[in-house]
């Protein structure tokens, strides 16, 4: 019985190895198939690249894509006179500032004046009650009068004196005495005719007249108030505001070419609003001032202006922009065409290369920027063609798709890129 379950064992052990050996075959034909597959892919990308660089070669489709033109904005490079300009933040300061006071000491009856009106010179705005100045008028005369008479009759005496001391009837010290007298009555009435003159001057301060012509500002004293000659306020503050004056400061740097353009005549002046979208006035350059500021590094301009319609008013913040001088047949593109890069200054220029537009940096030299305009000192031709928008895009060389800007356009296309 032993022998029999030793021998039954001995032929089961087969089936048991059998199925542990099938993971491992079935592992062996996956990567078989794996490495087929890999292969099988390999040949055939290799065969598509082939054919690809064969179509290449032979010009027909295939390999890299051909360069796509960049769309820009153009402008020509024009010869022309160009001004140059100053600018400045200015204040509108009136041409004359009058603070208008009693000289007199007196009760105000009466303000003839309206409140922000025009006057003229010479126009009444306000009376003092006359009559304490008419009654100083006539005491006065009355004083003149007295004393001239005293001085007719010493002047009589005095001749006859005269003729008795040359007949020696009278003592000869008694015609100089009465000569004395006479001096000191001519001195007397003379000093009558100037308080008289006081008297009507007085009677004259108390009519307020206009000094200027310009416009009253807010009534400062009301009818009825005591007003003296030494009081620190006023009754009315009266402004001339045509013509008027614009205050504005330049860089000290400027001194030079303004000087220049003073010596050979008036300066152009115009006042903008604020944000330099209106012109305001046009006027001219007056003074410079005789010292720079040295906290700022400015010099300090006045500028006079007609004000005939009053769009100028004092105290009110306008743009300066002075002309100084011209310049004759420049070299004239849009400043946004003006770049800047390690190398220098530079300008994208298009131009013609077989059928293709293609733009080349070509370095250049700027000698004036000027508001949207720059003039070139050096770099550019007229007539060429210069890149104004689309710069960021380009390389040297690149193909351009150009298309030609308008005036307007061509000055505000990037604007934010053209300034150093």
């Amino acid at each position: 019985m032993k022998t029999e379950a030793i021998a039954s064992r001995g032929a089961g052990t087969p089936p048991a190895a059998a199925p542990a050996r099938r993971p491992v075959l079935r592992a062996v034909l996956v990567l078989l198939l794996l490495a087929l597959a890999a292969g099988g892919f390999y040949v055939l990308r290799s065969r598509n690249a082939a054919t690809s660089n064969a179509k290449s070669a032979d010009g027909s489709l295939g390999g890299a894509q051909p360069q796509r033109p960049v769309p820009v904005l153009v402008a020509p490079v024009e010869q022309r006179d160009l001004p140059i300009w100053l600018e400045g933040l200015g204040n509108v300061t009136a041409f004359y500032t009058i603070t208008v006071k009693s000289q007199v000491d007196g009760r105000l009856t009466e303000v003839r004046f309206q409140e922000g009106a025009a006057v003229q010179k010479g126009d009444v705005l306000a009376q003092i009650d006359p009559r304490p100045f008419a009654i100083q008028l006539h005491q006065a005369e009355a004083v003149y009068a007295r004393d001239l008479a005293q001085l007719k009759n010493a002047r009589v005496n005095l001749g006859r004196y005269t003729q008795l001391s040359g007949q020696n009837l009278i003592p000869k010290q008694q015609a100089t005495d009465q000569q004395a007298s006479v001096d000191q009555l001519d001195a007397q009435v003379r000093a009558d005719q100037a308080a008289i003159e006081s008297a009507k001057l007085s009677l004259d301060y108390a009519r307020i007249t206009s000094p200027v012509d310009g416009v009253t500002g807010v009534r400062l004293v009301d009818p009825g108030n005591l007003v003296r000659a030494s009081d620190a306020g006023g009754l009315v503050v009266v402004t001339q505001i045509d013509p008027i004056a614009v205050y504005f400061t330049v860089p000290e740097d400027d001194l030079p070419a303004i000087q220049k353009g003073m010596a050979a005549g008036k300066l152009s002046v115009e006042a903008m609003n604020r944000d330099g979208s209106a012109r305001l006035a046009t006027g001219t350059l007056e003074v410079i001032d005789n010292q720079i500021n040295q906290a700022t590094a400015t010099v300090r301009l006045k500028a006079l202006f007609e004000n005939k319609n009053h769009v100028l008013w004092p105290n009110q913040f306008v743009k300066a922009r002075l002309l100084v001088a011209t310049r004759k047949a420049a070299l004239v593109v849009p400043a946004v065409a003006v770049q800047h890069g390690p190398k220098g200054t530079f300008a994208y220029v298009v131009a013609k290369d077989g059928k293709d537009e293609k733009a080349s940096a070509r370095p250049i030299e700027v000698d004036v920027l000027q508001g949207e305009d720059a003039i070139i000192a050096k770099g550019l031709a007229v007539g060429e063609r210069v890149v104004i928008d689309g710069q960021s895009r380009l390389k040297p060389g690149s193909k351009v798709a150009a298309r030609s800007a308008g005036k307007a356009e061509g000055g505000k296309a990037d604007a934010g890129k053209a300034r150093p």
